[in-house]
């Protein structure tokens, strides 16, 4: 192992988020990527990987956990938020900007499936970021939920419909929120219910490890809202899209899209699922391919 990883925290909104800085041994002031997860996951679910092995090769690593979850701070707890997630992106960048240990002038973003999205955001909002890696990126609400929504019929629609009102107004009365959960088997009612869901989001929830598969319900609204591609074309920084031909979350088409409204962008379509990434020679391929796109813009 030749990189050190130290825990550290910064603020968004007067919360503390929690976070890990990989820092690699023997290289001063390197590069910067930081990253967060996808869809109410956390920084031990499958990212420390990517961090270790972009920290291995020479690249400093941010990996956090957005307020409201793990030890981060905040409420409602769980809250998927795109609004606040893209902030606390910006404040990593912002906090990153004020340490001494790293190249200030290089700092990159790397986002899977949700936060896939949330760097696009991030980026078009901070036009000095130096590029963004975006893995299998959610980036259309509309074309994600649309085929989740017709596989599961009327009734699913009204019992999210129902879910999402009844856990808003319980935010608007000041009440603890409403949740539904994240993850589920395609029989079963939650946000993301299609076969390889449950066991996807499962396979990166580290042994012995207890974690809330529930959310509040408000985000099936805020989902279907959602539409990074509709900032893409503000993206001036070299960009890299993996995306899953085989994606069962992500269309492959809103993928395309959203890539070519980007000015500098490289799109690599593999025929893998939407957690197939994660692991083997998928994350082989994948790795790689971000790995030498970072060693050319940031190095």
């Amino acid at each position: 192992m030749n990189f050190k990883r130290i825990d550290c925290q910064f603020e968004s909104h007067k919360d503390k988020c929690s976070a890990w800085l990989y820092l690699p041994e023997n290289v001063i002031k390197p590069p910067l990527i930081i990253m967060a997860h996808g869809l109410a996951g956390m920084k031990n679910c499958g990212l420390e990987p990517f961090a270790e092995f972009f920290a291995s090769n020479g690249l400093a690593v941010l990996s956090f956990d957005y307020r409201g979850f793990a030890d981060s701070e905040g409420t409602p707890r769980q809250l998927i938020s795109p609004k606040r997630h893209v902030e606390d992106y910006l404040a990593a960048i912002n906090w990153a900007r004020t340490r001494e240990d790293i190249n200030t002038d290089k700092i990159a973003l790397w986002g899977s499936s949700f936060s896939g999205g949330h760097v696009i955001k991030a980026a078009a909002r901070d036009q000095k970021i130096a590029a963004i890696s975006a893995q299998v990126p959610f980036v259309s609400g509309r074309a994600s939920s649309t085929p989740i929504v017709i596989k599961n019929g009327p009734k699913y629609l009204l019992k999210a419909i129902v879910s999402c009102f009844r856990d808003i107004f319980r935010a608007a009365t000041g009440r603890k929120p409403y949740t539904v959960p994240v993850y589920g088997y395609p029989n079963e009612f939650a946000i993301l219910n299609t076969p390889d869901s449950r066991p996807g989001y499962e396979s990166l929830i580290p042994e012995g490890m207890e974690v809330v598969n529930a959310a509040p319900a408000r985000i099936f609204l805020t989902m279907i809202l959602y539409h990074p591609t509709n900032v893409s074309h503000k993206i001036k920084c070299p960009a890299l899209v993996v995306a899953g031909e085989n994606d069962s979350l992500i269309p492959i088409k809103s993928v395309k899209k959203a890539v070519s409204k980007m000015k500098d962008a490289k799109l690599v379509s593999l025929p893998i699922g939407h957690f197939d990434p994660y692991f083997g020679e998928n994350f082989e391929i994948a790795s790689k391919q971000q790995l030498e796109f970072f060693k050319t813009h940031l190095l």
